[in-house]
């Protein structure tokens, strides 16, 4: 079940790289789309509710990366799983926030 291995390593990619934002603009004290806002994902929510929803990612990204199969970085197939996890996850979140905080510009044809 060796690709059942890369999935979980790509999806432990995508949950980390969503705890940065999420974590990062909690210790801030700063407020930050989460799911539990209202509309969820574009209204603000609490410093503390975004550690702790970035923490619960930390935590998932590290079960799937650390818990499922033998995660090792000098194994090319793993390690690209999980970049191609952070790269994804990284680019969605760019334009989903970026959107709300003006990062976001549609390219003109």
């Amino acid at each position: 079940m060796e690709w059942l291995h890369l999935v979980s390593y790509f999806f432990a990619g995508a949950f980390l790289a969503n705890a940065v934002p999420h974590f990062v603009s909690g210790v801030m004290g700063e407020p930050f789309q989460s799911p539990f806002a209202k509309p969820p994902g574009q209204g603000l929510s609490s410093s503390t509710v975004n550690v702790l929803w970035g923490f619960f990612n930390i935590v998932v990204g590290y079960v799937l990366v650390c818990r499922v199969g033998d995660f090792g970085l000098k194994i090319t197939g793993d390690v690209v799983a999980f970049g191609l996890g952070i790269l994804a996850m990284g680019l969605l979140l760019a334009r989903q926030f970026g959107r709300l905080h003006g990062g976001y510009r549609p390219e003109r044809s």
